[in-house]
């Protein structure tokens, strides 16, 4: 175990407390079991050592992460238990879907010590999902999402706003009092959603994490075939060049050579590792249960990274839009207009010349307009959506 302290306490001296995640407020760190999941390069791991530091817990705690080579010949529970008879009270376990059976001995450790209390983080959103099982009913479970544009003001800028609700942004035309806010959001847009954008080669840091994604995570979790994954990376790239697009099941399936009845299990496991956006219709009853109405891939650095010489700015906006939503609200297509939000708020997205002529006649309904500073009427400026948290 020493070698585990050694590094742990390497990693707590060089975390840097300047930047805090919006999700870092919100959890309950009191709570005796702790779950953060989310996509791969969100910040789960910084988000932890900054914790640890900022409580200044560093003697009573212990940060590991589960993919050392300690844990080849060593296992999770007795770990526990060693730290735990040394006067141990907080131990944070990091990238815990790596782990052979970490539901079952993170249940034991939560029963058998009841001192300790435990925050664990995983990458892969599936084998969190798959492997909850009873410890659903015992973990406070939260989200991380990537960067929003306002954390992204923040980090990269040091503009500080706080994030403000929906319904603020639909009743007020003035919220923000920014200078020059528009060539940081195309900044984002670029490259601001995850954090290691500062670390250099984007590009290169984001295509590796998308290629750990499609040949470690997913695989793992559906026991995949060489075959498979190769159809898989057909599947993501068929999407990248169509975004956002309405899919034909059948002319997909034609095109990858696979079963059509497959393709809904493959647009699923893109979407909950964070690589894709599934927008369902509106329509209710059994028709909402089918194939979605339109697919997006996740975010615009996405975009940017896998299909460079695509400019569609319209992709890049709607793309944007439902990003942001997403985090904290229901989105589905409408009849008319982009984009239907709680069943209630009805926007259409473009430029700044965009009309309300699609989604005329209904009072809840918001023109949302890239390269605007500020909002008139109601027309709200596009970036005005990456202050939601």
């Amino acid at each position: 175990m020493d070698e585990l302290i050694t590094i742990y306490r390497d990693l707590i001296n060089h975390v840097n407390t300047g930047f805090i995640r919006y999700l870092y407020k919100d959890i309950d760190w009191n709570a005796r079991l702790i779950s953060i999941i989310g996509a791969r390069g969100t910040g789960k791991t910084t988000l932890l050592l900054q914790h640890i530091k900022l409580r200044k817990i560093e003697d009573e705690s212990l940060y590991v992460s589960v993919d050392n080579i300690y844990f080849s010949r060593n296992n999770l529970f007795s770990l526990a238990g060693s730290f735990y008879k040394y006067g141990g009270k907080y131990l944070f376990i990091d990238e815990v879907h790596k782990y052979r059976n970490w539901s079952q001995e993170i249940k034991n450790i939560y029963d058998s010590y009841p001192g300790l209390h435990v925050v664990f983080t995983g990458s892969s959103i599936l084998d969190i999902y798959k492997g909850f099982g009873d410890l659903s009913r015992r973990a406070l479970s939260y989200t991380l999402h990537g960067l929003s544009f306002r954390e992204f003001l923040l980090f990269e800028a040091g503009i500080q706003v706080k994030p403000v609700s929906l319904e603020t942004l639909c009743k007020e035309n003035r919220v923000f009092e920014i200078q020059k806010p528009l060539p940081l959001f195309k900044n984002y847009l670029k490259h601001g959603y995850y954090p290691f954008y500062k670390e250099g080669q984007f590009a290169l840091r984001l295509h590796a994490m998308i290629n750990t994604i499609l040949e470690v995570d997913i695989p793992k979790y559906m026991g995949l075939k060489t075959a498979s994954i190769d159809k898989l990376k057909l599947l993501l790239q068929i999407i990248t060049e169509s975004s956002p697009f309405k899919p034909n099941m059948s002319k997909i399936a034609e095109m990858m050579e696979v079963s059509r009845n497959i393709l809904p299990d493959y647009f699923y496991y893109l979407e909950r590792t964070n690589l894709v956006l599934l927008l369902k219709s509106n329509t209710k009853g059994i028709r909402a249960l089918g194939k979605p109405a339109k697919v997006y891939l996740n975010n615009t650095n996405l975009m940017s990274v896998l299909s460079p010489k695509d400019k569609n700015t319209g992709n890049i906006r709607e793309t944007f839009f439902l990003n942001q939503l997403s985090v904290a609200h229901s989105c589905t297509l409408p009849v008319s207009g982009n984009f239907l939000v709680d069943g209630h708020f009805l926007f259409e997205v473009g430029g700044k010349n965009k009309s309300r002529k699609q989604i005329a006649g209904n009072e809840h309904a918001y023109v949302v307009k890239d390269d605007i500073e500020y909002g008139y009427g109601n027309s709200i400026p596009l970036w005005y959506f990456g202050m939601l948290y």
